[in-house]
């Protein structure tokens, strides 16, 4: 080698080693690059900062001289509704003078009805989420954001501001690929109501909550990997009041959680592919007053296993990472708004359910952490076990703890979906029915715009789980699929609770445990569209919001 040549060849190498620090110092920057866009409280419809103002309102321009910040648009708008009658219930662009907006372009986003018995606080984020794209489509950078505030719901200025920054999101992949590109430059928002003291704070938490969600949710099978999800998760909470605990050795998880290791078995021969149990613990300031534990399912991709999803089912099954990216995002809420008096502690168990060889399969009979023994009968009913050892440990830790209650969140099963559309359901058993705890957070889920369901469990749904035969305890399910099955996504409840052996701290024993189990069944929405994140706004408005 000539001199020259060692000298070019150690050029290149330094390049090369220059590119891969910053690649890694862009992914860094753009996992900590959590919110869609900034965020900005304004004073004036007049801020010149601005190319548009999006007015998301209700009664066309009736309602405008009544906020004194917006009766400088109810002579356009007015004139605007005289020749265009529909306007009050979709999105428009009108032009307007410059001395009203500086930018000359008003985008007026109509609710439409907001008072019938049937309507609710969904309608203004939903014109919002309407005005957004609109802009966006227009060449809008940096939108204004005004919502005309209604006594009935008072929360339609945050639930209007979450609706505008759904089409601000942009996707993980794409921002690591341009080094963090955002599709708004900012977003200005204008309060006017009564209850917007803290409008922009818990705004930016939620978005910032959403967006840890929708990365972790919405990712394909490679780039959200289960060891790719647990470094995700790592980066996200770095330097946070939110402590990260990754277990990755395999015979751990084996030992641990054997029925999470059943399910990864087929995946565990590609290292990429290898299961992860995350946890999560967050501590408030003050007496610890309420402990909560939230075990989330982790399906990175589920093609059912041995019991193969087939016809076009497997599509979009990367999302079946839901509940555990709902869990997620919920920490990051934590962090951002840092409530008093709770401890929380959350658990992932982050699986791909594969097939192949070495692949879990129906008839066999698993013992799991809590010593029952689980007959397998549908390796596309997954989630379950993925979940149960993970709540085996909340059970086992609760015992110690200040007031503790349960959860397990899944997209667990199609029953959940015919019975409920898209809304998530609650599942509680006694002691969790008697605090009331569901029904708290079903009315703020109700206020903030994610009404969520309550169903409840029955003695059949725990027979329907009994063992058929003595070599086993328990019945993972049957045969037929959750919407061929009679209650098909109650059942599953009960096994969770016999499993984990919940049942054994009911209301009649003398260490009552409350436990919740929250089916989201398909309620952010369905693959590829960007996801709402369900029934995360409703567990932030009714645990954590009460207590910032």
């Amino acid at each position: 080698l000539t001199l020259s040549s060692v000298f070019h060849y150690m050029q290149a190498s330094l390049l090369s080693l220059g590119s891969s620090i910053r690649t890694l110092s862009t992914r860094t920057m753009v996992v900590a690059s959590i919110p869609s866009t900034t965020l900005h409280r304004v004073q004036s419809l007049t801020d010149a900062a601005y190319d548009a103002v999006v007015l998301v309102a209700h009664g066309g321009a009736s309602h405008l001289p009544q906020h004194p910040p917006l009766a400088s648009l109810a002579p356009a708008v007015e004139r605007y509704l005289e020749l265009h009658k529909s306007a009050g219930s979709s999105a428009s662009l009108i032009a307007v003078d410059t001395s009203v907006i500086p930018s000359g372009r008003l985008i007026l986003a109509g609710t439409g009805p907001v008072t019938r018995d049937f309507d609710d606080v969904r309608r203004f984020g939903y014109a919002a989420r309407d005005g957004l794209k609109l802009a966006l489509s227009a060449g809008v950078k940096s939108p204004l954001l005004v919502t005309v505030p209604h006594k009935k719901h008072p929360q339609a200025e945050l639930v209007a501001a979450l609706g505008a920054l759904q089409p601000a999101y942009t996707p993980l992949n794409v921002r690591e690929e341009t080094n963090g590109l955002h599709r708004l430059d900012k977003l200005g928002l204008l309060p006017v109501g009564d209850s917007c003291s803290h409008l922009v704070e818990h705004i930016t938490a939620l978005d910032e909550a959403f967006n840890v969600t929708r990365d972790i949710g919405e990712g394909g099978p490679e780039r959200m990997a289960p060891p790719r999800v647990a470094e995700y998760i790592e980066a996200a909470f770095n330097g946070t009041s939110v402590k990260v605990t990754v277990t990755k050795d395999q015979s751990v998880i084996g030992s641990e959680y054997p029925l999470m290791a059943a399910v990864n078995r087929a995946a565990n021969g590609q290292e990429r592919h290898q299961a992860r149990h995350v946890r999560l613990e967050y501590e408030g300031a003050g007496p610890i007053e309420a402990t909560y534990y939230f075990v989330g399912k982790g399906v990175t991709l589920d093609t059912g296993g041995c019991d193969l999803k087939v016809g076009g089912a497997m599509f979009g099954m990367c999302r079946d990472k839901y509940g555990a990216a709902v869990v997620t995002g919920f920490f990051k809420a934590l962090d951002k708004l840092q409530p008093k008096g709770i401890k929380v502690i959350g658990q992932l168990g982050v699986v791909r359910n594969s097939i192949g060889s070495n692949a879990y399969s129906c008839d066999e009979i698993i013992t799991s952490r809590s010593g029952k023994r689980i007959h397998i009968y549908n390796t596309d009913a997954e989630g379950r076990l993925v979940m149960l050892d993970p709540l085996t440990r909340a059970r086992e830790e609760a015992s110690t703890a200040v007031n503790p209650h349960l959860f397990t969140v899944a997209t667990l099963t199609g029953h959940e979906v015919l019975t409920y559309g898209y809304y998530a359901s609650m599942l509680d058993n006694g002691p969790a029915k008697r605090s009331g705890l569901t029904t708290t957070i079903q009315k703020a889920g109700d206020e903030y715009g994610q009404p969520i369901e309550i169903t409840r469990l029955h003695h059949e749904d725990y027979a329907f789980h009994a063992a058929d035969c003595t070599a086993s305890d328990l019945r993972q399910g049957n045969t037929k699929p959750s919407v061929q099955t009679i209650r098909g996504h109650q059942g599953p409840a009960a096994f969770l609770i016999q499993g984990s052996r919940i049942d054994e701290h009911g209301t009649d024993s003398s260490s009552p445990i409350p436990f919740t189990h929250i089916d989201m069944g398909s309620c952010a929405g369905d693959h590829p569209v960007t996801s709402y994140p369900n029934p995360l706004v409703a567990l932030v408005a009714g645990l954590v919001l009460p207590r910032v």
